[in-house]
């Protein structure tokens, strides 16, 4: 696990799994070996010797303003999933997340920054009974009210629907689930804690924005998969729902850290995770920063 100082808040990387190696070429098909050999800032962290793309999936644990604060579940353990990667799950991911302070009591927020299946997972666990009950008892889950409510109106298939009731609807039923409107300029929900809409991945994924005593970070959410999308911004996922406006938003939010001395933190990125955003020709490299 790794840790961020951003003024006052702290940012912890929780660990869940890390993606396998097919996970790469089907999440960006674009991100071929060849276009990933054309970028050699990616290797050795962000890719392999093969250029085959390494991809992450972990948390962000927040010591903000007095808060213990959770940016995305992961999968979670013990859920039936399409993807064999994520399948039943069995992970000591409540262990890590409690080695760094975080008890399942003690969380006070979870931001999903949107509702896909390595996001939500989290959210809930088994009960003696079977049935799924909130892991954060105390907490308030927010997420953008326009992306619950673009999933509450689409036709979605059956595994989809599946995650939904069992990683978010036990939530709301709970009375924690927060929606929240987001509008362009982004919301603070918490001091130096901002939220903005990043859409297209999904039309209401947001981003989390911190900022404290002149140093600022963004967390990724999907608007940012792997960093060889800084040298395409181009490159989209399989599941993007937008692709167009994706790339809008990729290419925005890299024009305005580019040169900054704001830390990017991707939410698939693996180690080290961070770095600072340079531009490189007409597109982007990153800097990395342990």
């Amino acid at each position: 696990m790794s840790r961020w100082q951003i003024g006052d808040i702290t940012v912890h990387r929780v660990d869940e799994i890390t993606l396998p190696a097919e996970t790469g070429p089907w999440l960006l098909p674009g991100a071929t070996p060849d276009v990933v050999a054309g970028s050699d800032w990616l290797a050795p962290a962000f890719a392999g010797p093969d250029h085959v793309i390494r991809l992450a999936l972990h948390s962000f644990a927040l010591e903000v303003a007095g808060m213990r604060v959770l940016v995305d579940t992961g999968v979670g353990n013990g859920k039936t999933r399409a993807n064999p990667a994520w399948h039943r799950l069995d992970t000591p991911y409540l262990e890590r997340l409690a080695a760094v302070g975080f008890t399942p009591a003690g969380v006070d927020r979870v931001i999903l920054t949107h509702l896909h299946a390595d996001h939500v997972g989290w959210n809930t666990t088994a009960a003696p009974d079977g049935s799924w009950r909130p892991t954060f008892p105390r907490a308030r889950y927010l997420t953008a009210r326009a992306e619950d409510e673009y999933w509450a109106a689409a036709d979605i298939e059956p595994a989809r629907r599946q995650m939904l009731d069992d990683s978010v609807e036990p939530v709301r039923a709970h009375g924690l689930l927060d929606l929240v409107d987001v509008p362009p300029g982004g919301t603070e929900i918490l001091p130096g804690l901002t939220l903005v809409p990043t859409p297209g991945h999904t039309p209401g994924q947001i981003a989390v924005v911190l900022n404290s005593r002149g140093r600022s970070a963004v967390i990724t959410g999907d608007c940012v998969h792997h960093p060889v999308q800084l040298a395409h911004p181009d490159l989209c996922s399989c599941v993007d729902i937008d692709p167009a406006a994706a790339v809008r938003t990729r290419t925005g939010l890299l024009e305005d850290l580019a040169g900054t001395d704001t830390l990017l933190l991707g939410s698939h990125f693996p180690e080290p995770t961070g770095g600072l955003v340079r531009r490189d020709g007409d597109a982007f490299r990153l800097v990395a920063l342990d």
